[in-house]
């Protein structure tokens, strides 16, 4: 099998990959499937001030899977994301702010997403990771046993209620024409791995009382999510991130919005769904 020289990030998450410049990412034959067995393991690589442009960053991308298309950007396979007034996507990208997983509103969610940093805030706006598998790992065996049956409904109205909370007639309209997914609270994975289902576009869990349920989506995401979970990444010029987003959650943290902050995003294209 081949390998990667890596350096741990955290206890829980993530590793910088010390062995790996442009080149090797777009001509090792083996560079795929070390990625993969990587990120399966680690859930964050990190491949610092690389300073990858968007041609190769998708040509990369393509050797890890199939990408999914933004066709409202100049380069449909990569997604800028700015709070430029001319991004055709800028008013939902304050919902990064959230834990979220990629997708969750798809019928099949991304399999994994790679970022890559053009311009960066003067201060704040890193990324944090949480492993999701980690968060089932760690519940009790009562718990593992409760929650086993338990299904979520996920809601775009949920996430942007976060960042909107008095919603015109437009929004709350434009809102409920996205699609409502129902998922289990437990993603039992083909791997055989299992991980939590929750973050900001969990609405309420079905058969449950409205409030009890979010109560208790809102106590697991703070129990995974605790300081000692989280992976933080500080972004340098460069920088080059790739996420399982099967086994994460993640967020941007806060920073200036009036400040010119531009990263690049290649998603790959799920393979499972949510079951």
């Amino acid at each position: 099998m081949p390998t990667l020289a890596t350096k741990k990030l955290s206890d829980t998450v993530g590793v910088e990959v010390l062995d790996a410049d442009i080149n090797r990412l777009l001509t090792d034959p083996d560079i795929p499937a070390a990625c993969m067995a990587a990120l399966e393991e680690h859930g964050v690589l990190l491949f610092r001030e690389l300073h990858i442009g968007d041609e190769a960053q998708a040509a990369f991308g393509r050797r890890l899977g199939e990408l999914v298309q933004f066709p409202l950007y100049a380069n449909p396979d990569v997604m800028q994301i700015s709070f430029d007034p001319d991004n055709p996507n800028a008013e939902y990208f304050a919902s990064n702010d959230f834990w979220h997983l990629d997708g969750a509103l798809d019928a099949i969610p991304a399999k994994a997403s790679m970022l890559s940093a053009h311009v960066i805030a003067t201060e704040g706006g890193e990324t944090e990771f949480a492993s999701t598998y980690a968060a089932y790992d760690t519940l009790s065996d009562t718990e593992k046993r409760d929650f086993a049956g338990l299904r979520v409904v996920h809601t775009f109205e949920a996430i942007q209620r976060l960042t909107y909370p008095e919603p015109t007639a437009e929004q709350l309209s434009e809102w409920a024409s996205r699609t409502v997914r129902e998922h289990p609270l437990v993603w039992e994975h083909e791997t055989g791995r299992r991980s939590l289902v929750f973050g900001a576009t969990a609405s309420h869990v079905l058969g449950m009382d409205t409030a009890a349920g979010r109560s208790l989506l809102a106590e697991l995401q703070e129990r995974a999510t605790a300081p000692d979970r989280v992976l933080r990444h500080a972004w340098s010029v460069g920088d080059l991130v790739i996420w399982d987003n099967r086994g994460l959650v993640h967020r941007a943290c806060a920073f200036d919005r009036r400040e010119p902050r531009r990263m690049h995003r290649t998603t790959l294209r799920g393979e499972e769904a949510i079951k």
